[in-house]
């Protein structure tokens, strides 16, 4: 069976189970748990290596079992493994049993013990998972898709910044790990990675990653221990990355932080009232307090990396143009970092509708060495360009003219200016109002332009994925009344 209709063949019981409530991503989830189970048993069976698991935890303690048998069972090996403080412990997460209809958990235990999973190597195992984290986010547009970068930018963005094997990179917003993938792909290709002792360290020590919601961490394990990735410890773990700026920095930074409104929080009064208050990161290492997400990553981002190292990071328009916290940090990021590339992102490509953003591409100054950017070049890829998740979706030939204007990364010098590449020098940055980067100069088509106007087709695609998403909320919202009401 080719990778394709695994991926279908496993997928396809996902609509089935979500009539009874369960989610996709609680389905997904599912999979890892089992997926894990039955690769342990396989390991032992055919390679001869011994379980990584507990007598009473493993794939045969679920076979034969039916019923209610089964689902004890399951749920038994899920509370003993989620409590590991190894990599297993991190692939099982704050693991429960999310399958209530013990004959559909019957039915997942036989999807994926009918298939040997070790006769497939690492990277059909890696593509296939990777098929459905893509099933996943493209089903659930107001959840998953949040943190699913389109893999074309991931790969070209790896490929500009161009890590080394022996750099550690780290991603403080994992998702479900591409940018990590992407990074291990391309540096185990260099010369240097085709030592052994390189490749090791390559595997188990050089890629980390955090995210602050357990599931997708769990993802995140999965898919990085389905490539090969990782050692005894997962290289990924729960955190808010926010907190602290943790005791380790890092030579080049892959991310794309979450985007989304400024954070805070509910309190109950005593009288039952609710208060919201906005939620703050004070640290040391913070130029500005704020309680704005996309600027306390920037400046967590700014922390962590190594002078000298670079950092490839997806931030929203608001970050280029905001006031107060904003401007302080344009600031600083403009004299003690070399912020050399801004790419213009068009909407479109992420599955939050209507979503501006950008890609900043800079590197960390020596201290005292004066105003590290002499000039930022602006790629502007969002004017007048049309993409759409599925009519229209990104491609890497899209990106093709930027990477040959951005060049190699010690090829900045012989840069040239093209129609959607303008370089601007520090003196005129500095007097912009605001220190305003929102930064634009192609003249957009008139909207009344037909010239302008998308097809038809993807008008009505765009219509129909409107409504599928509307459809996808009122869903949610009746399951949980319903809970509520069997409650």
């Amino acid at each position: 069976m080719n990778e394709q209709a695994l991926v279908s063949k496993v997928w396809n019981y996902a609509h089935v189970l979500r009539d009874d409530g369960v989610s996709y991503g609680d389905y997904l989830g599912q999979i890892s748990f089992l997926l894990f189970l039955k690769m342990d048993r396989e390991r032992t069976d055919l390679l001869g290596e011994p379980s990584a698991l507990p007598a009473d935890a493993n794939w045969d303690t679920l076979a034969g079992k039916s019923g209610e048998t089964l689902e004890r069972a399951y749920r038994t090996i899920l509370e003993t493994l989620s409590k590991r403080t190894d990599i297993v412990g991190t692939l099982f997460l704050k693991a429960e049993n999310k399958i209530g209809d013990p004959a559909k958990l019957q039915r997942l235990v036989t999807l994926i013990g009918a298939e040997t999973w070790m006769g497939l190597n690492v990277d059909v195992k890696g593509t296939i998972y990777e098929g459905l984290l893509e099933r996943n986010a493209g089903e659930v547009k107001s959840g998953a898709g949040q943190y699913f970068t389109p893999r074309p930018l991931i790969e070209i963005i790896t490929r500009l910044v161009d890590p080394e094997p022996n750099q550690t990179v780290h991603d403080p917003a994992v998702g479900t790990g591409g940018f990590l993938l992407a990074a291990y792909e391309h540096m185990k290709r260099k010369p240097a990675a085709q030592d052994k002792g390189v490749a090791k360290a390559l595997r188990e020590t050089m890629l980390s990653g955090s995210d602050i919601v357990a599931e997708v961490v769990r993802l995140c394990a999965m898919n990085l221990y389905l490539h090969g990735i990782g050692g005894a410890i997962s290289p990924v773990m729960q955190k808010d990355a926010l907190l602290d700026r943790g005791d380790r920095a890092y030579d080049v930074i892959l991310t794309n932080p979450p985007f989304g409104k400024r954070q805070s929080f509910r309190i109950v009064r005593d009288d039952g009232g609710i208060d919201s208050e906005r939620q703050d990161y004070v640290r040391d290492d913070f130029t500005v307090t704020t309680g704005n997400k996309q600027l306390n990553f920037l400046q967590h981002i700014m922390s962590i990396l190594k002078v000298g190292g670079t950092a490839a990071v997806v931030m929203p328009d608001n970050v280029l143009f905001e006031g107060g916290a904003g401007e302080t940090l344009r600031r600083r990021l403009l004299t003690e970092f070399d912020f050399h590339t801004l790419l213009r992102l068009p909407t479109g490509i992420f599955y939050s509708q209507g979503v501006k953003a950008n890609v900043l591409f800079f590197d960390r100054a020596p201290p005292g060495s004066g105003v590290a950017t002499k000039e930022l070049w602006v790629y502007d890829l969002r004017t007048n360009q049309r993409f759409t998740l599925r009519e229209r979706p990104l491609k890497p030939a899209d990106l093709a003219d930027f990477a040959t204007c951005f060049g190699g990364k010690y090829q900045r010098g012989a840069r040239t200016e093209t129609e959607r590449f303008h370089r601007f020098c520090y003196d005129d940055l500095a007097r912009r109002d605001k220190l305003n980067l929102d930064l634009f100069w192609l003249k957009a088509a008139s909207a009344t332009d037909p010239d302008s106007l998308p097809p038809p087709a993807e008008i009505a695609a765009e219509i129909v994925d409107s409504l599928e998403l509307a459809l996808e909320k009122f869903r949610l919202v009746a399951a949980k009344l319903a809970g509520a009401g069997a409650g």
